[in-house]
């Protein structure tokens, strides 16, 4: 049956990390795949999660399968973490959660929900968005298709063609939007204009799936969540895909969420034991791991505040290579207009540099960034940021 088989194209992210690792250049920087690195390129294990970690080896006291949906109070944190203690999603018990293998593996249950329970729904992403979007929700069977969302003159967020594509949207469909650090854009709505997306998509009775892989990465774990707060005082039902690859570093532990919200704890109930049945046909029932990390961390004060400061550095050292990146190439008198990198949030920014551009930065410079120009703010550093500026103003 294999001999028929022709090789797969590489993926067009994690197949540049690849070509990265083989390529001979010691000075080669790597801009391409999702992961934060630190001032010295290394992508870190925080401390509160390595203290986490001594706390389980000492006190875990079984390996048995996990329950479907997960630990339901790893589930109520993440549901703290997104809404607030205090919200009424939680308090009227609107909210249920499972624990999913990351938050691509959260999108994966969502794709496949819709897939089998509301079949003629299409899924709207914007454009541009994750490269593996379309790819998750094809896979599931689910029909993707686009909405405005950037501006290319200013490269910022065209509002008003978004909030028309957004009041296209047939009924019943489902629009997916990012919580917060736009990727690959880094560019976000607003707090006021996140409450005007929500009227348009009550109005057009279109269900949000929210994805929030980067919670803490933009301007704090509360501020991140403020835009999908004011979503929810507009629409009672919606989907929410979390991930703490980022904010935890947790990227190999594979831990992430899938929040359901309903107008109604009956509702919810129902809707919790499709996606169950979803769950136990692909992968039965979660890791453990992660989300035991995640909850000894959050259920502990004085942890969660020794993590909150670990995020806080991490965004601020993204923010200022943001700016160090955009005064180096206004220094070296570089024409072009980068300073909407500094507005933009999160670990990605959508430079504008064309495939020719890009592709001479990999071949001349052996710098690697996505095909689109999304670059990784996180893969510079001090030490590399001349040789950038330096490629990025030979090729422009």
């Amino acid at each position: 049956m294999f001999e028929s088989i022709q090789t797969a194209p590489p993926d067009p992210i994690l197949g540049l990390t690849e070509a990265f690792k083989q390529d001979s250049n010691p000075d080669k920087i790597n801009l391409s795949v999702g992961v934060y690195q630190d001032g010295n390129g290394k992508t870190p294990i925080l401390a509160t999660v390595k203290e986490a970690e001594r706390r389980l080896l000492t006190e875990e006291n079984s390996k048995s399968y996990m329950p479907i949906p997960g630990d339901p109070t790893y589930g109520r944190l993440v549901r703290e973490l997104v809404f607030g203690k205090d919200h009424p999603i939680l308090s009227g018990g609107r909210g249920a959660t499972a624990h999913c293998p990351g938050g691509t593996g959260g999108l994966r249950v969502a794709g496949d929900y819709l897939h089998k329970l509301h079949p003629d729904a299409a899924i709207w992403l914007s454009d541009p968005t994750w490269a593996n979007h379309p790819a998750v929700f094809t896979a599931a069977g689910v029909e993707v298709k686009t909405y405005a969302y950037r501006d290319p003159a200013t490269n910022g967020l065209d509002f008003g063609a978004m909030l028309d594509s957004l009041g296209r949207i047939p009924a019943g469909d489902v629009a997916l939007l990012h919580a917060s650090c736009h990727n690959p854009t880094g560019i976000d709505p607003s707090v006021e204009q996140w409450s005007q997306i929500g009227e348009v998509l009550a109005e057009r009775g279109v269900l949000p799936l929210v994805d929030f892989a980067y919670q803490g990465f933009a301007d704090g774990i509360d501020q991140d969540a403020a835009g999908l707060r004011a979503l929810c005082e507009k629409v009672d039902q919606l989907l929410v895909c979390s991930s703490f690859s980022k904010n935890f570093s947790l990227y190999r532990e594979r831990t992430g969420a899938l929040t359901l919200v309903g107008a109604t704890a009956e509702q919810v109930g129902k809707v919790m034991s499709q996606v169950k049945v979803v769950i136990r046909a692909n992968y039965s029932n979660p890791p453990a791991h992660g989300a035991a990390i995640v909850a000894v961390v959050l259920q502990d004060e004085a942890l969660r505040a020794d993590w909150e400061v670990e995020v806080a550095e991490m965004r601020d050292r993204i923010n200022g290579m943001r700016r160090l990146f955009v005064d180096r190439l206004a220094a070296k008198g570089v024409e072009r207009d980068f300073s909407s990198i500094i507005e933009q949030r999160g670990m990605f920014s959508f430079s504008g540099l064309d495939k020719d551009q890009v592709a001479a930065l990999r071949e001349k410079y052996a710098i690697y960034i996505v095909g689109s120009g999304r670059i990784n703010v996180a893969g510079m550093t001090e030490a590399n940021i001349e040789r950038l500026c330096d490629a990025v103003a030979s090729v422009l």
